[in-house]
């Protein structure tokens, strides 16, 4: 493996798949707010957030070399291989954190302040957060967040209460499904889990995931319920079903331990791909019917 190769690597592209919660702020916007610009915009803070985050990436395995070198399966890293050295990661990380933060300082000062926030919890998270309970789960979730809000931001589309608190806890939901998951996994094949883990009880992971599952469905029926016209009020009641169905199936998935990734299980579950698909449907005839 060439110097290369090892950094295309390390800078995670399959994880790129989570920057498609940029798009997120399009599907209720309605069609007077959406026009080239907000489509461009959305792209720019997708290419953006592929650029921090590979630097995130980079930093996090420079940072963790040596625990990678004694784990069974990131030894095989390229940084902790040795196919790339850790001052060539922090170097190519730096170029990218200045190229990602500046693009999006110059698309708008508010994008820019959301990928600068991003930028610095998960440098926070690479340097010592993520070892404290809570305050990990919050960062891992606020990732997921203000991908969705950069998204809004970038395209000029102005998010409401219900949008928010949908994405906030739906983002708890999912970082705390992927941490019961690694729990889970580690009590059944008795595998090493990261230490923050361990420091959870699996009572508390499924109280803190029922209760971000609780608040995403009150929060997405409320807005659904207060939508005024006759036939959007008929489409978003609807689109409650398979939302609602999208919720339960994922937690079945989180449930059974297999939520670890959970772009890998989006991609994997075709049950959930359907009931995500049909709500798309469904929310876009709510939106613009």
């Amino acid at each position: 493996m060439n110097a290369v190769t090892g950094l295309v690597r390390t800078a995670r592209p399959r994880q790129w798949v989570k920057n498609v919660l940029v798009v997120a702020p399009l599907l209720p916007a309605g069609a007077a707010q959406l026009d080239a610009d907000a489509f461009l915009g959305t792209a720019v803070a997708f290419v953006l957030f592929c650029v921090i985050a590979s630097a995130v990436y980079l930093v996090n395995d420079a940072k963790d070399v040596e625990a990678d070198r004694a784990h069974p399966k990131k030894r095989f890293r390229p940084i902790a291989s040795g196919a790339v050295s850790a001052t060539t990661a922090y170097a190519v990380a730096v170029v990218l954190f200045v190229l990602g933060l500046a693009g999006a300082f110059w698309w708008s000062v508010d994008l820019g302040a959301v990928m600068a926030v991003y930028a610095v919890i998960q440098l926070a998270y690479c340097f010592g957060m993520k070892h404290e309970p809570v305050i990990e789960l919050a960062s891992v979730a606020s990732g997921f967040l203000l991908r969705a809000l950069a998204g809004g931001i970038a395209a000029g589309i102005p998010l409401s209460q219900w949008f928010l608190l949908t994405t906030a806890f739906g983002s708890l939901f999912m970082a705390s499904g992927k941490r019961y998951a690694e729990a889970r996994q580690g009590e059944e094949t008795g595998r090493a889990v990261r230490k923050v883990v361990t420091k959870y009880t699996q009572t508390y992971l499924r109280f803190v995931w029922t209760l971000s599952a609780t608040v995403v469905v009150t929060a997405y029926s409320l807005w659904a319920f207060l939508q005024l016209s006759e036939v959007s009020f008929r489409y978003s009641v609807l689109s409650v079903v398979p939302f609602v169905l999208a919720i339960l199936r994922y937690a079945v998935d989180v449930d059974k331990g297999q939520a670890e990734e959970p772009e890998e299980l989006a991609l994997h579950d075709k049950t959930l791909l359907a009931l995500a698909l049909i709500w798309v449907v469904v929310l876009l005839l709510a939106v613009y019917a």
